[in-house]
């Protein structure tokens, strides 16, 4: 870590990762210093899901070191678990308990994890409904709720564990049109209120609007990272001009 910005929250590092005989990163080096905001972008297949699951010890790299908070992601438990209590993640698939009502959804993981009594847990959830404004949700199943409130529940579950770092999986991709901008607010509000994020998205006037660095990957790699507006009006290579083509 000699080289790297003491700073920085998030540190990859020659980061690989094969899923057999394909590689899906390629030497990956990205810093993200506390409260930064990175979108992530690139076509389908680019690595980027990868890179953030490896972040999050969903997936595990083959070689590189990544440090999340000072601590480097091995395979040893304890480090997983320590940095999964710094690292919240947000999926395109809502992925709550269908059995489950929405604030049930977000008392589960205060009770199991951090020991809270039930009492506090729900005090806890609910506050956590009211920052994603939907408090009025709390006992309905999942299956009662729009697909935008659905992803904002799943958001106020990874914030009730108070994380360092949110990292965003396309959160909206799944959404209809309509509920998009709902989900993207909070996302918004969070990034204003100064959390550290790391989002993939192909939402551009999300990314424009929001982000301190917008990161394009293609084939596993990290083909250029720059400021918003530096991004858009110049950017370096042609894999970057053509996907914003194509997306824009």
């Amino acid at each position: 870590m000699n080289e790297s910005d003491p700073k920085s929250i998030i540190i990859l590092e020659d980061v690989c990762k094969f899923f057999g005989d394909f590689q899906a990163l390629r030497n990956i080096n990205l810093q993200v210093k506390k409260g930064e905001r990175v979108v992530v972008c690139g076509p389908s297949g680019s690595g980027k899901s990868t890179m953030i699951r490896c972040i999050n010890r969903l997936e595990e790299h083959d070689s590189g070191r990544i440090f999340v908070d000072g601590s480097e992601l091995t395979s040893a438990v304890k480090d997983i678990d320590a940095v999964r209590r710094e690292v919240g993640m947000v999926f395109q698939s809502f992925n709550l308990f269908p059995h489950l009502t929405a604030i049930n959804n977000l008392m589960l993981a205060l009770k199991l994890v951090r020991k809270i009594k039930k009492s506090e847990a729900r005090e806890i959830a609910m506050r956590f409904l009211e920052r994603v404004h939907i408090p009025e949700q709390a006992d309905k199943w999942p299956s009662q709720l729009s697909g935008g409130q659905q992803q904002r529940v799943a958001i106020a579950r990874a914030l009730c564990m108070n994380p360092e770092v949110m990292l965003f999986d396309e959160p909206t991709s799944a959404l209809d049109p309509e509920m998009i901008s709902e989900v993207l607010d909070v996302m918004t509000e969070l990034a204003n209120e100064g959390m550290t994020m790391i989002v993939i998205t192909h939402e551009m006037g999300f990314a424009r609007s929001v982000a301190d660095s917008i990161v394009f990957m293609d084939f596993g790699e990290i083909v250029e990272s720059n400021p918003p507006e530096e991004f858009f009006q110049n950017p370096r290579f042609d894999r970057t001009k053509l996907f914003l083509e194509q997306i824009l």
